[in-house]
């Protein structure tokens, strides 16, 4: 399996206050941190080497997640400094880490998939990256992926055209010799790597038909929180023939227990907003 880079150093602006004072991967969802449920998710799904890139309060989640050996992984971090990288900046710097081919998604998403069919898709398509997209006609967020016969036609998070019904799911391949391309002295944002790429027809795609759970929203807090509780669940199941989502962990699997160290406490707002219409 490929490594996988975790982009976990935004200021999580959307859920302010409760972000002040600790990083969104640590917000409570389902009685845990949501660093722990992804950490698990990704075991599961067969995933040894992780990558943490770090910015906002990152120092909370290396002493709250440590080596990764609690939770089976072997987890390394990269962390932005003083001043924050932008997406594809924190990605460039933690090339080191990774390799040449390796799988990002962001630190706020839970993502129902395969990844052992995403990591051999992108190995069959021998493009320099691959986006995973869903069928979405704006249902959770607005479409911004435009995708003809299964070919990416165009990305574009930030100006729509039409025939835009797909979104991006979250978890993207990509190769270390992107980078090259941009000025490592400024910051990157990764949505404008994935603009370039897919505008030079060097982006592949695999559509998924799981939708996605990510909690930078109190929207998306909540539907998170019911999935994980067990009071809600995914989706509907792909159809015959195509990539199924990874399964719940098998019986007798015990989740890591492990807290953060003495004396970290997690603010008393940082809770799921039941209720809230925010």
């Amino acid at each position: 399996m490929l490594p996988v880079a975790i982009l976990a150093g935004g200021l999580a602006t959307r859920l302010r206050p409760m972000t002040d004072r600790v990083p969104k991967s640590l917000i409570p969802v389902a009685g845990r941190p949501f660093a722990f449920h992804q950490l698990d998710l990704l075991k599961h799904q067969g995933v040894e080497r992780i990558v943490l890139c770090l910015g906002h309060l990152g120092g909370q989640i290396r002493s709250a997640v440590g080596d990764g050996s609690a939770f089976g992984l072997d987890i390394a971090y990269s962390h932005d400094g003083e001043t924050l990288l932008g997406t594809g900046g924190a990605v460039r710097g933690a090339l080191p880490l990774l390799g040449e081919r390796f799988l990002v998604l962001n630190g706020d998403s839970y993502l129902p998939c395969s990844l052992a069919a995403i990591a051999r898709s992108f190995a069959a398509s021998r493009s320099p990256a691959l986006m995973t997209v869903l069928r979405n006609d704006d249902r959770w967020q607005a479409s911004n992926v435009l995708l003809r016969d299964g070919e990416l036609i165009e990305y574009d998070k930030r100006q729509r055209r039409p025939g835009m019904a797909h979104i991006d799911f979250g978890l993207l391949g990509l190769s270390a010799a992107i980078f090259s391309r941009y000025p490592s002295s400024q910051p990157l944002d990764l949505a404008d790597v994935c603009r370039d790429l897919s505008r030079s027809r060097e982006m592949a795609a695999y559509e998924v038909t799981e939708r996605f759970y990510e909690i930078g929203s109190r929207e998306g807090l909540r539907d998170t929180e019911a999935l994980l509780t067990g009071s809600a669940h995914p989706g509907e199941a792909p159809p015959p023939g195509s990539a199924q989502p990874a399964e719940a962990p098998p019986r007798g699997f015990a989740y890591p227990t492990e807290a953060p160290p003495p004396g970290f406490a997690y603010p008393t707002d940082a809770r799921v907003p039941h209720g809230d219409a925010a």
